[in-house]
């Protein structure tokens, strides 16, 4: 018999009554009946019932050995019996009781129950991480990641594609994000920078001649936390294809997505092609580019109606190139001043000098703040626009016309969490096409980038030399699923000429533009296809799919929200050799007087 089990604690069912077994794991709990001394033992595939009978040495010994300690068991298979099944355990029918136990490894007491409803701060729980990864519900999140990576590349590998690796330490690049240096120890006061993603070195795998390359791809960016987003590294996806179009990406992800998606969970899912919704109408209809598609409520423009109300605060707004935006709620016209409050609060929140009302009541009433400045005219000609039925009401935004959009769509949101209106147990994706090339930064007003740079302008080289560059828009696309963008992608700029001009928009120099990219611009001088790619996100698609609202719960060993990770300590100080070698002296911030 093997050193330390003949079965997993998963296996063992009625067919093996009367066999002689051995296994090894950990005591998930104990429980004494009369005498009787039962645990059930643990490991990667299930849990077995043991059971110690009274006055024998293995009862004391399981007696003292504290939960989470792991022993290997040496035993006899036997039923149940009748009354005692555990149908929801698929070793439910069987238990083993106990000849002989050896300790292999006992347990400190634990800091925290190894429970799945754990009430555990999370700094405990990810400061003791490998005893929170023993809990069911992640472990079986980790074992799920696993499962669906190991689908993505079958999947991939079978559409054509090749897995190819490129280079972690890189040099550092305007991507959007904060790069992560590492100082060199050969070249003093040179660094090399994690990438944030290999977007170059894809590219030029392209112009190599390979034409379908993937890679489940570590990507390193030093910016900060969210629910949908992990600081520090993540793993995507990435992906790049010659002599394509747009349609061929959506076409060979879109098969990939949702087949993962139809794999790993029953919940319904939009059948392929994934609709397209351009990124205008998107923040038009739903004042978002990543729009939650499990519910109905839309945005609606009604400036043309109050252009010519009599309503001078709104009138005045339209007349000043803005827009009035407005949603209809339905079922909500009697709700309580304080529900209506409380969106008024959310929407200056978001910026909005306030949120308008109407509502039309089940007996026929009319209420709101706008109740009695607009005519009955206006008031119908409202209802009829939106559709209106009885006990609805209507919410105004006045503003500039996407940032009224976008107030709407943050009520939107929080709608349908105080409605419960997301239709259940289903997976809604769009595609978001036609981003636009550039837009202006608040903080500067200087024209800059506002998806990829890489990317490939509509229109070309007589766009970026004859339109106005915030009326241009590129070959860039995200895909979208339930309110979370899974990815973004690009058909790149492979033309020199057109990649200069672009950057030129943005305000780089040719020198700039050499210096930052120069392998790629050289390459493309040398005979580049025309490619395009995207870059799913691997923790993001495993966290839709385990139904978990923190991307931290499909991680193994994740960060904090705060880019520290509590378990191993880091980041944490070098030694004074380490700064020599890397000729580096720290210059620490001052310390603050409240400090």
């Amino acid at each position: 018999m093997h050193t330390y089990r003949s079965h997993t604690c998963g296996e063992l069912r009625d067919t093996h009554i009367g066999q002689q077994v051995r296994l090894s794991g950990w005591i998930q709990r104990k429980r004494d009946l009369g005498g009787m001394l039962f645990a059930d033992l643990r490991d990667n595939y299930g849990l077995t019932q043991i059971v110690a009978q009274p006055g024998t040495p293995v009862h004391a010994e399981l007696d003292a050995a504290r939960v989470e300690s792991v022993i290997t068991v040496d035993g006899t298979v036997r039923t149940r019996g009748e009354g005692n099944i555990n149908t929801r355990m698929p070793t439910g029918a069987i238990e083993v009781e106990i000849a002989k136990i050896t300790m292999q490894g006992s347990a400190e007491v634990l800091p925290f129950p190894i429970v799945d409803d754990t009430t555990a701060p999370e700094t405990t729980r990810l400061s003791y991480r490998f005893l929170d990864l023993r809990r069911n519900k992640l472990h079986q999140n980790i074992l799920l990641r696993s499962k669906v990576i190991s689908s993505i590349r079958r999947r991939m590998t079978d559409l054509g594609f090749n897995e190819f690796q490129t280079p972690i330490l890189t040099s550092s690049s305007p991507e959007g994000a904060r790069d992560y240096l590492v100082p060199s120890r050969l070249y003093p006061g040179k660094f090399y920078a994690l990438p944030q993603a290999p977007q170059q070195f894809k590219q030029l795998l392209m112009v190599s001649g390979f034409d379908r390359y993937f890679q489940i791809a570590p990507c390193f960016r030093d910016e900060d936390a969210r629910a949908d987003r992990s600081p520090g590294e993540f793993y995507q996806l990435d992906v790049e294809m010659s002599f394509v179009t747009q349609d061929d990406v959506f076409d060979a992800v879109g098969q990939v997505i949702h087949g993962v998606f139809t794999e790993f969970s029953d919940w319904k899912s939009t059948p392929l092609p994934f609709p397209r919704i351009p990124f205008a109408e998107a923040m038009k209809t739903y004042g978002s580019d990543k729009p939650d598609l499990r519910f109905d409520l839309k945005i609606q423009d009604v400036s043309d109606i109050f252009a010519t109300s009599g309503f001078k605060a709104f009138e005045s707004v339209v007349a000043g190139n803005g827009a009035v935006r407005a949603i209809c709620v339905p079922g909500v016209a009697d709700k309580s001043r304080k529900f209506f409050d409380d969106l008024e609060t959310l929407a200056k929140e978001a910026g909005a000098k306030g949120l308008a009302t109407l509502h039309y009541t089940a007996g026929g009433e009319i209420k709101g703040t706008l109740s009695k400045p607009l005519a009955d005219g206006v008031k119908q000609a409202l209802r009829e626009r939106m559709a209106v039925e009885a006990g609805s009401s209507l919410l105004f935004v006045a503003d500039q016309p996407t940032a009224a959009s976008v107030v709407l769509g943050k009520i939107r949101v929080k709608l349908a969490d105080l409605l419960d209106l997301r239709r259940k147990n289903c997976y809604e994706f769009c595609w978001i096409t036609d981003f636009p090339m550039f837009e202006r930064d608040p903080e500067t007003n200087e024209i800059i980038f506002s998806h990829n740079p890489f990317s490939m302008p509509q229109g070309g080289l007589e766009a970026l030399m004859t339109k106005d560059p915030l009326t241009i828009n590129a070959y860039q696309y995200d895909i979208v699923c339930n309110g979370v963008e899974l990815s973004s992608g690009a058909i790149r700029n492979h033309r020199p000429d057109i990649m200069y001009k672009a950057f030129e928009i943005a305000g780089y120099t040719k020198e700039q533009v050499d210096a930052k990219f120069g392998g790629m611009i050289r390459a493309f001088t040398y005979g580049a296809p025309p490619h395009g790619g995207i870059a799913p996100g691997i923790d993001r698609i495993v966290m839709l799919l385990a139904n978990e609202p923190n991307i931290r719960e499909v991680i193994s060993f994740p960060m904090n929200q705060n880019a520290l990770d509590l378990l191993m300590g880091a980041p944490c100080e070098a030694t004074e050799k380490q700064l020599r070698e890397l000729h580096l002296t720290i210059n620490y911030p001052e310390k603050s007087d409240k400090a």
